[in-house]
């Protein structure tokens, strides 16, 4: 069974004249801004791959012990991706970033002054999760379906670029830093580069183009010959103020569990495996965290051409082909990934990281076109839930991952199985039958 709208949603007429020819319309303001603050968020999901070795060393805690902070992390950030997309339609978009945003800010800032294990779990766990979960793709999905017709793929490549470009930006500025200085320096940079965001948020991002008087970009040639392209008004979508109820009707469709699994192995192999476990593999072969940390940083660049491109290309094909390939290419980068381990940065490692930041979340463009060809005006709610089985999919890869390394002493087994589930993955995707696998706006098929 196959759900179009989880809710029938009213119509509403449209308001507010049309852009000026040549005029920037209010959309890419509103990306642009949005950009920012997914980069902003990024920063920290770089922070615990850089500091957890210094915090072992430092404060004798377990490899178990900060990775399970980091676990309850990715937990919370899931389980608040979906409530979060619900609270931006009763209340603001602006409201609940700008909070978010100072949430992440005291959980990252006030750790250089903690003493005990459970104010890591508090604050990395709890506050972070929370601030994290609200700035989660979910607001992507929300975003571009509101603000957005045309241009959707490219788009969600380009915000979900800016989710882990704070790689580039952060990593190896944070590897220097916990090398250099320590790693509470690290920890309250992360912090400020939360909070530089909040001012753009609150004067330039709005909710809706009717709060500009425009329609969403895109929707004049809709209007013209594209019928139903046009978004829906947050404010008519009744479904969307109850998180739980869209996921109770979307859990009896085939596609939700297929995208949700899917999806779930690629937070396994990306925010569970290489964003926490590949520095201190790399330490383990003796090389530093500044230069495993640059390898990162590179892979964060060449993450915002794949995604960029990805999202080009989910605006052309079909978006099942597309993961089949992004997933069987990283499975088979995982295999070699522990023969290129060394003390040095070597030609293989460089090649190694080149391509997986190409294909680190190559897969969210087509995931967030699939899940709004199938759930329609709720896929930013239902794509919520999606980004919840990819935070548990990371929180499971995270935690195990530690527990690998405390009782065998090395992180091979870890690549082995990244590499096995995400094979699976690929073939979950050729199942997935969207409602109207061809409705694509503005592509040329």
């Amino acid at each position: 069974m196959h759900v179009q709208n989880l809710e029938k949603i009213p119509e509403t007429p449209r308001s507010g004249p049309r852009p000026r020819a040549g005029s920037l319309h209010w959309a890419w303001i509103v990306a642009g801004v949005s950009f920012l603050v997914l980069i902003g968020t990024s920063g920290f999901r770089s922070l615990p791959s850089v500091v957890l070795t210094p915090l072992h060393e430092e404060m004798g805690w377990s490899y178990g012990t900060i990775s399970f902070a980091i676990s309850l992390n990715l937990v919370i950030v899931g389980l608040a991706a979906p409530y979060a997309a619900a609270l931006m339609e009763r209340l603001s978009i602006r409201s609940v970033l700008s909070g978010a945003l100072v949430l992440i800010a005291l959980g990252t800032g006030l750790p250089a002054w903690m003493t005990a294990p459970w104010q890591l779990v508090l604050l990395w766990g709890v506050l972070v999760g929370a601030g994290c979960g609200a700035i989660s793709l979910a607001f992507v999905a929300t975003l571009t379906e509101r603000w957005f017709v045309k241009r959707r793929g490219i788009v969600s490549g380009v915000l979900t670029a800016g989710s882990t470009a704070g790689q580039l930006v952060f990593l190896p500025l944070l590897g220097r830093l916990s090398d250099n200085s320590s790693w509470r320096t690290a920890s309250i940079v992360v912090a400020l580069g939360s909070l530089v965001a909040v001012p753009f948020v609150i004067f330039l991002l709005r909710d809706h183009p009717r709060e500009m008087g425009l329609t969403a970009y895109g929707a004049e040639e809709a209007a013209e010959g594209e019928p139903g392209a046009e978004p829906a008004a947050p404010e008519a979508a009744p479904a969307a103020t109850s998180a739980f109820g869209v996921l109770r009707k979307a859990a009896r469709t085939q596609d939700f569990w297929l995208l949700a699994g899917t999806f779930g192995i690629c937070g396994v192999t990306t925010s569970g495996f290489i964003q926490t476990d590949f520095i201190p593999a790399a330490h383990d072969h003796g090389m530093t965290t500044t230069a495993a940390a640059g390898l990162l940083g590179i892979a964060g660049v060449f993450d915002i051409v794949g995604t960029t491109f990805s999202g080009w290309l989910t605006d052309r094909y079909d978006s099942r082909y597309l993961l089949l390939v992004y997933y069987t290419l990283r499975g088979l980068s995982l295999l070699m990934l522990p023969w290129l381990f060394a003390d040095t940065v070597t030609p293989g490692m460089l090649v190694f990281t080149i391509f997986y930041g190409m294909d680190w979340i190559a897969t969210v463009p087509p995931t967030i076109r699939l899940c709004q060809e199938s759930f329609g005006s709720s896929a930013g709610v239902v794509f919520g839930w999606l980004w919840t089985a990819h935070q548990l999919g990371g929180a499971l890869a995270t935690a195990v991952g530690g527990v690998i390394r405390d009782n065998f002493g090395s992180y091979t087994i870890v690549w082995f199985t990244g590499a096995t589930v995400c094979l699976a993955a690929g073939a979950m995707s050729l199942a997935i039958r969207p409602s109207n696998p061809l409705a694509r706006d503005g592509v040329r098929l």
